[in-house]
């Protein structure tokens, strides 16, 4: 029972999405960046970190990506 419509109810609805998402997914980005090098040059076992960084950050920039499409669909 809240007196808000249901555009105002979202999770999202001051556009925080956008911004921290595209931070996060430029962090993860630089991240998967910096351990390359050393992942690379160290044992086999060392290159899961910079993919899991990749992919992290390939999901956060899809966030955003759907946070965009949403904000645009209102």
């Amino acid at each position: 029972m809240s007196n808000e419509s249901n555009d105002e109810a979202s999770v999202f609805s001051d556009g925080f999405a956008v911004p921290i998402t595209g931070l996060l997914a430029l962090l993860f980005a630089v991240m998967a960046g910096m351990t390359v090098f050393p992942a690379l040059s160290g044992s086999p076992g060392d290159v899961a970190l910079p993919l899991i960084f990749g992919a992290a950050s390939l999901l956060c920039f899809r966030l955003r990506q759907r946070a965009l499409a949403a904000r645009a669909d209102r």
